[in-house]
């Protein structure tokens, strides 16, 4: 029998850092795009997030990157996502860092 490995959020939030926006490669986690995170039961991670916009033609590539992301985690057996449009995402949801490589782009806010 397979030990259960012990899932932690904090780890699971720093992983999902490496998972960018394909339109501005910034992180989902920076651009404020991930409203919750949280385990359910053995193995089961949810995801509540959002998009910048309701069409935005990159939602499946992202939720793809986020779920590979998750899985390679230890303890993760499978990832549900939860796409959420209230509160809609507003720029204020971003931090610093997405500020700053918004504004080295020349991009204002």
């Amino acid at each position: 029998m397979r030990e259960q490995a012990t899932i932690e959020v904090n780890r699971l939030w720093e992983a999902l850092r490496a998972v960018k926006d394909p339109e501005f490669p910034v992180s989902v986690v920076d651009l404020g795009l991930i409203y919750a995170l949280r385990v359910e039961g053995e193995g089961r991670v949810v995801v509540d997030m959002t998009y910048t916009s309701t069409a935005c033609g990159c939602m499946e590539w992202i939720e793809e990157d986020i779920r590979r992301c998750l899985l390679q985690e230890p303890g993760v057996e499978e990832v549900i996502i939860n796409v959420v449009w209230d509160p809609p995402w507003t720029k204020e949801r971003m931090n610093e860092a997405a500020r700053q490589r918004f504004r080295e782009w020349g991009i204002s806010l």
